[in-house]
């Protein structure tokens, strides 16, 4: 598999994955090499290496210089799963609806999948990283942005080396895995959306939980056989508040529904 290797410029390369990702390449004009020296904000940033990374994304003189740029790879299709890992700014991974897990350890000048033979779906949906234990990756495969053509999956894959081995560890009835959250300071509490099954009613569906690292799991929120959990989000400041969406959707041969 060829290792894809995304070129920018020099002093992009300091600001590390909060800006390579989140703020992205200069717009033209005003920068070394396009026409003109370093903005006052950007001169200072590189002039203090410590400056927090939310100073960095709420300063908006700061941002107003960059723009949204493509970090490759080049024939990565299309994804809806990202994440980057805590305490280690230069990782960040991304889910291909129809080509496996990607990771990054340089701020996304290369990536590489790390699936690959390792598991049986070629998609995946979904991507966490334990907050606590950055080596704990946990992947949902099956995508469930409903559109003309879907890939469905085989459940979720659990990692503990950051990617480079990989484990089933449920939900094989459902098609998509629509979202998996870690508790932020307890990395053996997970939930998983699952969409279940795109055409027929199904019973993997709903919010489920595991309290033992992703070993065994319970379902702890349930509409019906035809309704999928769509999205969930933990409450940061009382991780034992949970929000969930759930979604009426199906997706057939000769029709679909978007709710």
């Amino acid at each position: 598999m060829k290792r894809f290797s995304v070129p920018r410029p020099a002093f992009a390369r300091p600001l590390g994955l909060v800006a390579a990702l989140l703020i992205g390449l200069p717009t033209v004009g005003g920068f070394p090499g396009v026409g003109g020296p370093l903005p006052p904000a950007v001169a200072q940033l590189l002039a203090t290496p410590t400056l927090a990374a939310q100073q960095i994304v709420l300063d908006s003189a700061f941002l107003a210089g960059y723009s949204w740029r493509n970090l490759g790879p080049d024939r990565g299709g299309r994804s809806i799963a990202t994440s980057g890992v805590v305490g280690r700014p230069n990782e960040a991974y991304f889910g291909a609806t129809g080509g496996g897990l990607w990771k990054t350890v340089n701020g996304g000048e290369d990536w590489f999948p790390v699936t690959d033979f390792q598991i049986t779906s070629a998609s995946v949906g979904a991507v966490a990283v334990a907050e606590t234990d950055p080596d704990l990756v946990f992947i949902g495969t099956g995508e469930t942005c409903i559109r003309g053509n879907i890939l469905p999956g085989d459940g979720v894959y659990r990692s503990r080396d950051a990617g480079a081995t990989w484990e089933h560890i449920g939900f094989s009835e459902s098609h998509g895995i629509s979202t998996i959250r870690v508790h932020p300071t307890d990395p053996d509490i997970v939930y998983v959306a699952s969409f279940g099954k795109y055409g027929v009613p199904s019973e993997e569906r709903g919010v489920f939980r595991s309290t033992d690292g992703g070993d065994t799991w319970e379902r702890i929120l349930f509409r019906d056989a035809r309704t999928g959990a769509i999205d969930i989000a933990i409450d940061r400041n009382n991780p034992d508040v949970i929000y969930a969406a759930l979604w009426e959707a199906f997706r057939k041969e000769y029709t679909m529904s978007s709710g």
